[in-house]
């Protein structure tokens, strides 16, 4: 009876494998011939007895599996994921990676490629979403490309999809990425004009065929700053501000002279409308680097918001002895300067017509010309500098008129006009 019984099992142990084997053959016919619907179906049939199987008809399992759900690239997103996860376990199979390994890495370079390929067509057309997608999924099977990574978070941003990007920053940060590079240029021999490369290789044949010369090499700088303020940003976005802050927080706490984690968290408390605290950190930046303009630009205007006129004209041209060219900066002197009217036009039209008030009226009259005076020459290099700065050209022409400068007034009053009519 015993030997009844074993005999019973060996013949249903003989007889599932042998449906297997069946189920998988009709699988790898359906591939080749393209009908990957009915692959499916095959293997889902055989899916249920797998787990029976020895490791050469696993991993053979795996492999058609991941064939069928891909579907040369027509597979749904779902299916390519888990096309890539049945690859990942044919390899993983005793004796499946000798196998089919190669053909696997094949497979999966032509995924990769497929999906970068997708990724950059959306990207062209603006499909944010669809860009981020595929370059989230050409991560997953290229997980030492941590850019495709990156790109998927920043695409995602571009497309307003909040949640997907935070999701991509922190596992971007979780990772430790950097994204430190080396982009490589050469200078077209025909125009003039340097030029990237996607690659080394396409830089120097370039070179070599005598269309570029001047290869350079240039490292790109550290991306960790730029996610790390990325992530603050969405959450103060979500009204989750102390996360944003607490996000910068650990990133300056790891990274202490890094001067645009600096510069992240200043802008950061700034949105969050703490103005006092955005200029501390501001005047710590100006204490890292004294010979940025922006940054004293950037303290002059806070503290012109904060009703600091003295500081504020201090860094404004301290931004200006910087940078001579600093627009701007001129523009908002001049703004700086006017705005000391209004107690002067104030005072004036709260005189009576006493003989006393007749001349306090005619100091403060001087006193207002004097304020005109001394914004013009910061107007006038403003517009130099920027040709077509209407407000600074609506302001002098105003000066002008009030100051009795008529010729003046007349020549800006053309050029304002032929601005209004540009626009």
């Amino acid at each position: 009876m015993k030997k009844l019984i074993v005999v019973a099992l060996a013949l249903l142990v003989s007889t599932l494998s042998f449906a297997q084997k069946s189920e998988l053959k009709d699988a790898e016919k359906a591939i080749k011939s393209g009908n990957f619907a009915d692959a499916k179906s095959a293997i889902k049939s055989a899916e249920a007895l797998i787990g029976s199987a020895d490791d050469k008809l696993k991993a053979k399992f795996y492999f058609l599996k991941g064939q069928a759900l891909y579907a040369n690239g027509a597979g749904s997103s779902v299916d390519i994921d888990e096309a890539i996860a049945s690859f990942d376990m044919a390899k993983k199979v005793k004796g499946g990676d000798s196998k089919y390994g190669s053909d696997i890495d094949e497979l999966k370079s032509g995924m990769l490629n497929n999906y970068l390929q997708k990724s950059n067509d959306a990207l062209q057309v603006k499909d944010f979403a669809k860009s981020s997608i595929g370059f989230e999924k050409a991560y997953r099977m290229s997980p030492k490309d941590t850019l495709y990574l990156y790109y998927a978070a920043s695409t995602a941003v571009s497309g307003q999809d909040y949640t997907t990007s935070l999701k991509y920053y922190e596992e971007l940060r979780d990772l430790g990425y950097k994204g430190i590079g080396t982009e490589y240029y050469a200078t077209n021999k025909e125009t003039g004009v340097e030029e990237l490369f996607d690659n080394i290789s396409l830089r120097d044949y370039s070179v070599k065929a005598g269309t570029h010369i001047a290869p350079k090499d240039k490292n790109t700088k550290s991306k960790s700053a730029e996610i790390v303020k990325n992530i603050a940003l969405i959450h103060l976005s979500n009204g989750d501000n102390e996360k944003a802050i607490a996000a910068l927080k650990d990133a300056r706490d790891q990274n202490p002279d890094d001067f645009n984690l600096l510069i992240s968290e200043a802008n950061v408390q700034l949105k969050m409308g703490n103005k006092e605290k955005f200029k501390e950190l501001m005047q710590e930046a100006t204490t890292k680097d004294p010979q940025n303009p922006e940054l004293q630009y950037n303290l002059g205007v806070i503290s012109a918001e904060a009703g600091e006129k003295d500081a504020a004209r201090a860094y404004y041209e301290k931004a200006i002895s910087l940078d001579p060219s600093y627009t701007d900066a001129y523009n908002n002197l001049a703004v700086l300067i006017l705005s000391t009217e209004s107690t002067i036009v104030e005072e004036m039209n709260s005189l009576g017509t006493s003989n006393a008030d007749n001349i306090r009226y005619d100091e403060l009259k001087e006193e207002r010309s004097q304020i005109y005076s001394s914004a013009i020459p910061y107007l006038e290099t403003a517009l130099k500098l920027k040709p077509s700065n209407i407000s600074a050209a609506q302001t002098l022409m105003n000066i002008y008129r009030v100051t009795s400068q008529t010729d003046k007034y007349k020549e800006m009053k053309i050029k304002v006009e032929a601005m209004e009519a540009g626009n």
